[in-house]
């Protein structure tokens, strides 16, 4: 049965502050109850959180106000990233990492605007769900959000509604243009899906303040081609070839592993890059645990690593709370602009929990 009778605190500053961006009260008092319903309700559709208020209107309300009255969700995001800029632990900083990856968000209806039929490798099945690419921030106290998104949607559902097809390549580029044209400074990180030539050639066109090419560290496919010492090698064979005499110690707390670093090219990257190959074991000879490159030649091994171990933090985590407590995937609406105002007011709800568990252990 009905159980909010007023909204949280959190939930009517959070109106305040975003008021000038909703014509009238009534759209205001829409997003107070979206936004309370995915921080407290069970059923995350919009039926099941117009049914947890005691006093509300007909759910065909909160329906129209995600999916036809006009309110800009893009002015709402920059807001909202506003904000974690008055936090001094959740600032930009020239330290701060930016993690890309992309997600899968699982959805039960064939008719949502953009769904389509995907394999999860996770799951090792084929779902129906939307592709999202995500791009977010790591800041140096560990906290973490995100910035923006891009949603995938594939080449014969744009061919069907003459719209322009973009692959991951491209939307991944977007999303770097998105970052350095706000001047977001940090280094970027990302799995080896998307440490292609293009993708590294485009961060490494972009600058920062100081005139040089943005940082980035990838992880690196095995089978990738690399040029050194004259020969062209696959990843895996070149660090097969390495002699254990070669191989320089890690240590972070009790766990010891053994690197390799180099400096060589990529075919097809405009640029010399940096190879670092980790393995557990230091005579290991076919069993590399990990082969990250970056294009800064001259950080050592652990900013590298400190560097690449944020793309989980960055992307894993806010994926997995997400879709778990944030209610990602539960939008059933059909709509494409429904489903994206939905995600950029679960994004926006992270930041109300946010500054309700700081002001908790204040």
């Amino acid at each position: 049965m009905p159980a909010i009778v007023e909204f949280p605190q959190v939930v009517r500053e959070a109106v305040e502050q975003f008021r000038d961006l909703f014509g009238c009260d009534p759209q205001r008092r829409h997003l107070a109850e979206y936004l309370t319903g995915v921080m407290v309700a069970a059923n995350k559709t919009v039926t099941g959180i117009n049914s947890e208020f005691v006093e509300t209107t007909d759910p065909s309300c909160l329906n129209r106000f995600l999916t036809e009255v006009e309110w800009d969700e893009k002015a709402l995001n920059e807001r909202r990233l506003e904000l974690f800029q008055r936090d001094p632990d959740a600032r930009y900083s020239q330290q701060g990492v930016i993690a890309i990856d992309d997600t899968l968000i699982d959805h039960d209806g064939k008719f949502i605007k953009d769904v389509g039929w995907f394999w999860d490798h996770a799951e090792d099945r084929h779902k129906i769900a939307h592709d999202y690419l995500f791009v977010n921030y790591v800041c140096t106290s560990g906290k973490h959000y995100p910035l923006e998104f891009r949603r995938f949607k594939k080449r014969e559902q744009c061919e069907a509604t003459g719209e322009t097809f973009r692959d991951h390549t491209q939307l991944f580029c977007e999303l770097i243009d998105w970052v350095c044209a706000r001047e977001i400074p940090g280094d970027f990180t990302f799995d080896s899906y998307f440490t292609n030539a293009e993708d590294l050639n485009h961060i490494h066109s972009k600058k920062d303040r100081d005139g040089r090419s943005r940082a980035y560290v990838g992880d690196l496919k095995f089978n990738r081609k690399v040029e050194w010492k004259g020969k062209v090698w696959r990843a895996d064979e070149l660090a097969a070839s390495i002699p254990p005499q070669d191989r320089k110690e890690l240590r972070r707390g009790d766990q010891r592993q053994w690197c390799f670093t180099c400096t060589l090219h990529i075919p097809k990257v405009n640029h010399i890059v940096r190879l670092v190959i980790i393995w557990n074991h230091r005579r290991d000879d076919n069993t590399s645990r990990k082969i990250l490159v970056t294009n800064r030649t001259t950080w050592e091994v652990c900013r590298v690593l400190r560097t690449y171990r944020h793309r989980w933090t960055g992307t894993e985590t806010y994926h997995r709370d997400g879709k778990q407590q944030l209610g990602m995937g539960d939008c059933q609406l059909r709509d494409g602009q429904g489903q994206t105002r939905h995600m950029y007011l679960v994004e926006l709800n992270r930041i109300l929990l946010h500054y309700q568990h700081t002001r908790m252990h204040c």
